[in-house]
């Protein structure tokens, strides 16, 4: 962008007269007020340019982008870039230049370009709390989710190993030490680290029972609790994960009878759907040809070409599980259990694309009925495996319903899944906190 050379002296008395007059300014009467000012004077008009490109790319009110959105985020970019260092604006107009910049590039799928200006906002971001003496860095959250997408996970479990370890000795705020924790676990699960994710688990199981959190602390526990007993399952640690349980059914017994925590919260929802994709992660990993979903993060943090390549496919795969169920009843040898695993990819995508309306929803929660259903013929058909597949499906169940503070059904179910692992007399204990 260049912004030297000579330029005629009517346009820019017009271009003034356009910024002092009374009546509103539109965004492109803006752009191009600026655009020549500030070639007559860049310290002065090059920010206002760049923030007049950024508001041009993007129509708040009728809530769509300009035609040529990237273009004008581009310009806006270089307009930063050529801001004077010693500009103390200069750092807040590049970084939202950036920022809007590596969020269209995502949105095209040019996830290279968008990656690389995320790294360097990541920079700006230790550079400035580094200098604020702030010993978490802000950007690393979402600098391990782009990680996560590019499926860099090794990458992505350090970012977010160093921001637990920032903020962990300050404890619960909120809740947001939960959520990292969640991050936390995803990432070190992806990146094959299972003593650190088992670690990190204990932690967020300690988190979700801090009493001073307003947002539902008992149901959050609940779900930490069986997510963790499924992580132990999948690192064999069964009988950790049997004790872990009982601590669940413990808690459970008391959510149902008591009236206190039948309240429901989009937090203890929303912190019941991430559990949820983490528990089915392994085996719903997209093709390597497009962005991943960041394990372990809420749907509402997802770029938007990864939601619509994941949760666009419900289609597909409620297709391939309907015509996969006809060669089931045919040849259940061959086809029952592949058709109760893909019907559980079908369940667990669908609960968390409609998790905020899930709770009064009629088809997500038949889902979860066709599950059950289909894991009970299983556990006929094969005893060894179905039997497993069944608790699976139960547990799955349950914490639908605990999400919805359906807890009588919840805890039917959960006892029922603790009969099919042979746990179903075991007396309650505290197992989580301990080694």
């Amino acid at each position: 962008m260049d912004h030297s050379g000579k330029v005629d002296q009517d346009d820019v008395m017009r271009a003034r007269s356009i910024l002092l007059a009374s009546e509103p300014l539109t965004p492109r009467d803006a752009v191009d007020a600026y655009r020549i000012l500030a070639r007559v004077s860049p310290a002065s008009y090059l920010p206002p340019l760049s923030r007049a490109l950024l508001g041009l790319s993007y129509d708040t009110g009728a809530g769509r982008k300009h035609p040529d959105c990237l273009a004008l985020r581009e310009e806006a970019l270089a307009a930063a870039r050529a801001v004077d260092p010693a500009d103390p604006a200069r750092a807040g107009v590049l970084y939202a230049a950036l920022d809007a910049c590596q969020r269209e590039l995502y949105d095209l799928g040019r996830h290279t370009e968008g990656l690389a200006m995320h790294a360097e906002m990541l920079a700006m971001d230790r550079a400035r709390d580094r200098a604020a003496g702030r010993p978490a860095v802000s950007g690393l959250h979402g600098w391990a989710a782009a990680l996560s997408e590019a499926g860099r996970y090794a990458e992505a479990a350090d970012a977010m190993t160093e921001l637990v370890t920032a903020i962990l000795p300050a404890g619960p705020d909120g809740g947001d030490l939960a959520w990292v924790l969640l991050d936390g676990i995803a990432a070190l699960h992806d990146a094959g680290r299972p003593a650190e994710v088992l670690d990190a688990f204990e932690a967020l199981v300690g988190t979700a029972a801090v009493p001073e959190d307003r947002h539902g602390p008992v149901a959050c526990r609940l779900h930490a609790l069986i997510g963790y007993s499924l992580m132990l399952d999948t690192y064999g640690r069964g009988e950790r994960a049997a004790l872990v349980r009982q601590e669940a059914l413990a808690l459970l017994t008391e959510l149902t009878a008591t009236d206190e925590w039948r309240t429901w919260t989009s937090y203890h929802s929303s912190f019941w759907a991430v559990l949820l994709s983490l528990s089915g992660a392994d085996s719903d990993r997209p093709s390597p040809d497009g962005p991943r979903p960041p394990t372990g993060a809420a749907p509402t943090h997802w770029p938007l070409g990864a939601k619509r390549r994941c949760f666009g496919s419900r289609h597909a795969l409620r297709e391939a599980v309907d015509a996969l169920a006809a060669r089931a009843a045919e040849d259940p040898d061959r086809h029952l259990a592949e058709l109760v695993r893909l019907h559980r990819l079908l369940t667990v995508r669908s609960a968390v694309h409609w998790e905020r309306h899930l709770l009064s929803g009629e088809q997500v929660r038949s889902l979860f009925d066709e599950g059950v259903d289909l894991a009970r013929r299983l556990s006929r058909h094969d005893p060894a495996e179905g039997t497993r597949a069944l608790a699976r499906a139960l547990i799955d169940r349950s914490t639908y319903h605990a999400a919805a503070c359906r807890f009588g059904p919840a805890l039917d179910d959960f006892r029922q899944a603790l009969g099919c692992l042979g746990e179903g007399g075991r007396p309650a204990v505290r197992a989580a906190s301990g080694g």
